[in-house]
């Protein structure tokens, strides 16, 4: 038995214990991925702090401290917040519909005077705290499939249509995936699966030449065939497969990467950071990023599964979908095999929203492991 097992229950709300049940190699990991996208920032930055770089660790260090502070907050408040997390989210969405601020052809933020909220990084959290809320009481039969599965699909398509109008295809995509991940998670029927599969399938050939703005078009055009416009659409492409091919097994070295240092590689301290390591670092270092990527999903996933609640477990695991997700959507992008959607590599690419998003629900996921044992009160607040 562990020792936290043989704690008695009043003794577990104790700070100093709850410190002590913190994943300390998780939070290691978390820095490691971080300092490397410091190191490349600086790089890229041609060995300058400014712009990038010194924020970028700046940034971390505050939301290290918020995700640390947020394990400290016991299950049932994450439960009872999730349904009102969920609505401010979704309203703030409509607000974006309404009166929302434009910028580069897109309308994805308020603007509340000192600064800009993009609503759809909220929604991310919010979804997977709505949906396991409501997987939390719904019975397996339920789960698997029944008339109230009409809930949680009405949860993940509201915020998807209103994401994907703005137009923000990437965290469209991130909502409808990170909801689609956490229904089969809860035991949704292949069968079922297999169905809506083939039937978004069907719809996407109509949709891309009828229902996409132009450029999000080209884009899928260009990823079909970034040669065909080489110094256009299909620039960012072709410059990411270089950097990508150029560094071979070791890499150039630090700060000699040419596609990155002559500013061939385009959005090289976001969306493209990936690209700029394997120039710099080649395949092992490349490798080397991914393997700890992979070692924080695991990990979030092992302290899921020993949640001793339905919420926490579903909550955990919904998390660290999204976060896989945004690994998995940047580094398909960077390598050619999915279109350009604006999705950065988390903690490795410059930007705090992104950070914030995956720092939050990261707290979510200590929070569970903290408080693994934590009984939850049964239902989900819904019919």
């Amino acid at each position: 038995m562990t020792s936290s097992a043989l704690t008695r229950p009043g003794e577990r709300d104790r700070l100093s214990v709850k410190l002590t049940q913190i994943d300390w190699r998780f939070v290691g990991l978390l820095t490691v991925v971080t300092s490397i996208g410091a190191g490349m920032l600086f790089s890229v930055a041609k060995g300058s702090w400014d712009p990038w770089a010194a924020k970028h660790l700046i940034r971390f260090g505050v939301m290290l401290a918020v995700m640390l502070l947020l394990s400290m907050v016991h299950l049932k408040w994450w439960f009872r917040a999730a349904y009102p997390i969920y609505g401010v989210a979704l309203l703030m969405l409509v607000g974006v519909e309404l009166f929302g601020y434009t910028a580069m052809g897109a309308t994805r933020w308020l603007d509340i005077g000192i600064t800009r909220i993009q609503p759809s990084e909220i929604m991310k959290i919010g979804l997977v705290l709505a949906l396991a809320r409501w997987y939390h009481g719904a019975s397996a039969q339920d789960a698997k499939f029944s008339w109230k599965l009409i809930f949680p699909v009405g949860i993940i398509a509201m915020p998807f249509l209103l994401v994907a109008h703005q137009p923000d295809l990437g965290s469209a995509m991130l909502i409808g995936m990170t909801g689609a991940a956490i229904m089969f998670m809860a035991g949704l029927s292949w069968k079922i699966i297999a169905a809506a599969g083939a039937a978004v399938l069907a719809t996407v050939p109509p949709y891309i030449m009828f229902g996409m703005h132009d450029y999000q078009r080209n884009r899928v055009l260009t990823f079909l065939n970034p040669e065909g416009d080489p110094s256009g659409n299909g620039y960012h492409i072709i410059q990411s497969k270089i950097a990508l091919g150029s560094g071979g097994l070791l890499g150039k070295g630090y700060g000699l990467g040419s596609q990155s240092q002559l500013e061939f590689l385009p959005e090289k301290h976001t969306d493209f950071i990936f690209a700029a390591v394997s120039e710099e670092f080649g395949f092992v270092g490349s490798f080397t990023v991914l393997a700890c990527y992979v070692a924080i999903i695991v990990i979030a996933l092992r302290i899921s599964s020993l949640s001793h609640s339905h919420f926490g477990r579903l909550g955990a695991a919904g998390m660290t979908a999204t976060f896989a997700l945004y690994v998995l959507i940047n580094g398909a992008m960077v390598m050619g095999l999915a279109p350009v959607v604006g999705v950065p590599m988390p903690l490795l690419s410059y930007g705090g929203t992104v950070m914030a998003t995956v720092m939050i629900g990261f707290g979510l996921v200590m929070a569970t492991r903290v408080h693994r044992y934590a009984e939850l009160p049964k239902g989900h607040g819904l019919i």
